[in-house]
């Protein structure tokens, strides 16, 4: 014999009524992270930022001035130079191995468009000097044939 409870439930399905077993579930939203105390708010004091102790918290980002960053890649480099490895180095700086190939690549950088513009201002002198010196032998050499066949 058919459950009541099946019955009624195909009965109404085929009447198309909706039954609460039928009606879709609604997911309550998830609490943030932080919440603000409302209570500070009523009082007229800023409000304030609980976090939850489950959560852990990460310090804040560091920022270092170029001579920290030239002191702690000094350092390292003595480190390495010392027979440390890179990663024991880097850490007993306090920084990262990706923080260090990235201050590494910046402190190369400006030097290198220094020392191109400085390289290029020296071929150039090279260079002038050069000319001058094949014009000069040229002319010699010109002088040189000139008086052998005669012609001044």
């Amino acid at each position: 014999m058919a459950d009541p409870g099946q019955t009624e439930a195909v009965e109404a399905a085929t009447k198309g009524a909706v039954t609460p077993a039928d009606k879709k579930k609604t997911r309550r939203p998830r609490k943030a992270k932080t919440e603000v105390r409302a209570t500070a708010r009523k009082n007229g004091a800023a409000p304030s930022i609980e976090v939850k102790a489950s959560e852990p918290v990460r310090p804040g980002r560091k920022v270092y001035s170029d001579e920290q960053r030239a002191q702690k890649l000094s350092q390292i480099e003595k480190s390495v130079s010392g027979g440390a490895t890179l990663k024991s180095a880097v850490k007993q700086a306090g920084t990262s191995e990706q923080t260090y190939y990235q201050w590494k690549k910046k402190a190369a950088a400006p030097a290198q468009a220094g020392d191109d513009l400085k390289d290029l201002l020296a071929l150039e002198e090279e260079n002038k000097r050069l000319r001058n010196l094949l014009a000069e032998r040229l002319r010699n050499e010109n002088a040189e044939l000139k008086r052998r066949l005669g012609l001044q």
